[in-house]
């Protein structure tokens, strides 16, 4: 998390494979992203990465259903045995069994995010990036939002990178990166809010 400017989004697009950095390096599930090819990456994306933006980017056409599993067809990956599985828990979990059959602009807010959430860990990605995934969404959606992405973790065991700049949002990580003026200013782990207001302030946090 950090201020506008601070370089979140382009830290994240370097991990995510999206954006090349300048110098250093980018592994991701064991393999080294800089040495990679286009068609490389994008094969890489679609096999180990999972993507949650704060615009939605459902299809309008498609059901929630179909939206939740274009990634599993565009991988040519059938909705069976251990793939349907997945699926299925990814659906409970995010409780929407009974909206699947809705468009995007049936769901609300809330929900549209939570088929986005779903879209991205169905495919078991070893990492799922959100960019700002409750931006869009007014409190209480957030709290939904940012509560199912949590589960997500715990039940699913899925690692989640989320950048942010709001504080509640943070709350919920297990670790919180501070950046500022495209360099890091701390690293906390399980912070309060007291600690992450200081880290923003530049001030010494206790």
């Amino acid at each position: 998390m950090g201020p506008s400017g601070s370089g979140k989004s382009t830290l994240m697009h370097c991990l995510a494979g999206l954006d090349s950095p300048t110098s250093g390096t980018v592994e991701v599930a064991g393999r080294a992203l800089d040495g990679m090819d286009d068609t490389a990456l994008t094969l890489f994306r679609r096999e180990h990465v999972g993507f949650v933006f704060q615009a939605f980017n459902l299809l309008p056409m498609l059901t929630a259903g179909q939206n939740i599993a274009l990634p599993l067809e565009l991988a040519g990956r059938r909705l069976t045995g251990a793939v349907k599985e997945r699926h299925d828990l990814v659906v409970d979990v995010l409780g929407l069994r009974d909206r699947l059959t809705h468009r995007p602009a049936e769901l609300s807010g809330g929900q549209q995010q939570r088929v986005a959430i779903a879209r991205a860990l169905v495919t078991e990605p070893e990492i799922v990036f959100a960019d700002e995934p409750t931006g869009n969404l007014d409190s209480a959606a957030s709290a939904e939002v940012l509560g199912f992405l949590r589960r997500s973790v715990r039940e699913l065991g899925q690692t989640v990178v989320m950048v942010t700049h709001e504080l509640d949002a943070a709350a919920y990580a297990d670790d919180v990166v501070v950046l500022a003026d495209g360099a890091v200013r701390a690293h906390l782990v399980e912070p309060t809010a007291d600690q992450l207001v200081a880290a923003l302030r530049g001030e010494q946090v206790r």
